[in-house]
């Protein structure tokens, strides 16, 4: 064995430092020799710095950091969001990052590969949550609700190619609204449709487009929209029981129809030209069944397709298709209550492709103006989507109890490329705080006397801010006022001391007016008011 005893003073001095650094994980190996403990050592004291030197400091792929200005844009856009939901009567609602694995598989189709899988930390196999939709269904089940009406925002995963200029993550946030529980057909889901178009027109992305149908002024309406940065939108349904039908009389196996769904969700994506390949070539249909599916996917319009869809020869023998049109009838006469039936564009190449939706479907696509003013809108992305999913609660309840739902989620990270570029284009100024007054002071020595002014105006609820300086300059106190957007200045000298007033000063106007110290408070909640 070895006499350990006999080793170099600085190799004990290295082994000694190791010791006494905070503990890491390391393989340790029997040590024959002096030289493998001096290279164990030193590989171990090189290995730390070999790796910081190559280190790149990023954000993961298809994750990003938030600016404090894009923050302010962030929460506009949830406000607007999240300020219709509460409009409507849902209870706010939260559920773990991450889920049991068994709880997500098998409910995604096809998607289920874009599902993250965290490593066993103890035990549980768990995944991060692919949407809010599936965790609702299982907490709905758990708790043995019945019914509930609710609205959750967070954050989701899902390991796809990151498109970052359409705003596509893999990390994102959505916000959801859903209705659980048994209901009269079609109210909830008209409602669902109601709310997308309300929160749409208050983030003011564009108008609805039409998709049957033209206005004699499009290419006018074209050139303004362009003008304000807006972008045209079509808000399309459909229902999963009129797809089923439809590949029944077309002759696709049962065994299929999910595959073919979601070949026919690529249509927004892709040409039916490349989506009838896919279908052949990779889902394995006859040619003659891909081009009766093509008569179909390529029609939309209003009520009057539905009307027309009940006539087909070959839709009408499917007691499905037909139990989905008489729902469609009905959602379009609640619409026209609602008074957003014309910018509904009855779609049957809409599919989504998740498994767990079971009737109306929808999806808000964005449309991209094109070069020429005769050509097609290009499509941009959906930002907002849902549809009905009746049996999605009884998958999670061991005695297969039914909870009826119907719900819509929206697409924060793409609604807010699109607000973040156009307030680019148009040179917004974005303020970062909310920041009413500063509190500042022409003279040296007045720490004090700001800290007790400032508490004053906090205690009162103001928002307020001063530097964190013992003598700052007046001119540089000015100027961050003005760079930051703060509307009021409450200046304190010696002068106001002694006459118990202090100085209000507009930095807009550059207006000052002494006002007594037991009346500030009271006159600048009354300047904020007014402004």
């Amino acid at each position: 064995m070895p006499q350990l005893g006999l080793l170099h003073g600085r190799v004990w001095a290295a082994l000694l430092g190791q010791l006494l650094r905070p503990p890491r994980v390391v393989c340790i190996r029997a040590v024959h020799s002096h030289s493998q403990v001096a290279e164990a050592v030193l590989t171990s004291q090189l290995k730390p710095h070999q790796e910081k030197s190559n280190l790149i400091i990023k954000t993961p792929k298809g994750t990003r950091d938030l600016s404090p200005q894009q923050m302010v844009v962030r929460e506009k856009i949830l406000d607007v969001i999240v300020s219709c939901f509460k409009r409507h009567g849902a209870k706010g609602l939260d559920t773990p990052a991450f889920e049991l694995k068994d709880m997500l598989t098998e409910k995604y189709g096809e998607d289920s590969r874009l599902i993250y899988d965290l490593k066993d930390q103890g035990g549980e196999l768990l995944s991060l949550r692919y949407d809010l939709t599936v965790p609702f269904a299982r907490y709905m089940a758990m708790n043995k609700l019945k019914k509930m009406k609710r609205y959750h925002v967070g954050k989701v995963w899902r390991r796809e190619s990151p498109t970052v200029v359409q705003g596509r993550y893999r990390e994102f946030c959505q916000c959801d609204f859903d209705i659980a529980g048994h209901f009269d057909p079609m109210i909830p889901d008209a409602e669902c449709l109601k709310i997308i178009c309300e929160i749409l027109s208050g983030l003011q992305l564009g108008d609805f487009l039409i998709k049957e149908s033209r206005d004699c002024h499009g290419s006018e309406r074209k050139s303004i929209d362009k003008a304000l940065g807006l972008l045209p939108l079509s808000l399309q349904v459909s229902d999963r029981r009129i797809l089923d039908g439809m590949f029944a009389v077309c002759g696709v196996p049962e065994s299929k129809f999910r595959a073919t769904c979601s070949s026919i969700d690529k249509l927004d994506k892709i040409s039916w030209k490349d989506v009838r390949h896919e279908m052949v070539a990779q889902k394995g249909l006859a040619p003659e069944v891909a081009d009766r599916i093509g008569d179909y996917v390529q029609c939309h319009g209003g009520v009057s397709l539905v009307e027309q869809l009940f006539q087909d020869p070959r839709l009408s023998q499917s007691k499905q298709a037909l139990e989905g049109l008489r729902d469609l009838k009905l959602l379009y006469e609640y619409l026209t209550l609602f008074g957003i039936a014309e910018k509904i564009s009855f779609d049957l190449s809409l599919a989504r492709g998740l498994d767990y939706y079971t009737g109306v479907i929808y999806e808000a696509v964005l449309l991209q103006n094109p070069a020429e003013a005769e050509e097609e809108p290009l499509n941009v992305g959906s930002v907002a989507a849902g549809g009905r999913y009746d049996e999605l609660v009884g998958m999670f309840n061991p005695k297969g109890h039914k909870v009826p739902c119907v719900g819509l989620s929206i697409g924060v990270e793409r609604i807010f490329s699109i607000v973040e570029q156009r307030m680019k284009t148009f040179g917004e100024k974005i303020r970062t705080t909310e920041t009413q007054v500063f509190v500042a002071t022409p003279q040296k020595n007045f720490l004090q006397e700001r800290l007790k002014l400032i508490a004053e105006l906090w205690d009162a609820g103001i928002k307020a801010e001063l530097l964190y300086k013992n003598n700052p300059k007046l001119l540089t106190q000015l100027h961050y006022c003005e760079n930051m957007g703060i509307p009021l200045v409450v200046i304190i000298g010696e002068e106001e001391l002694k006459e118990g007033v202090l100085k209000l000063r507009s930095v807009a106007s550059r207006e000052e007016v002494a006002i007594k110290r037991e009346n500030l408070v009271a006159e600048i909640q009354k300047r904020l008011f007014e402004s």
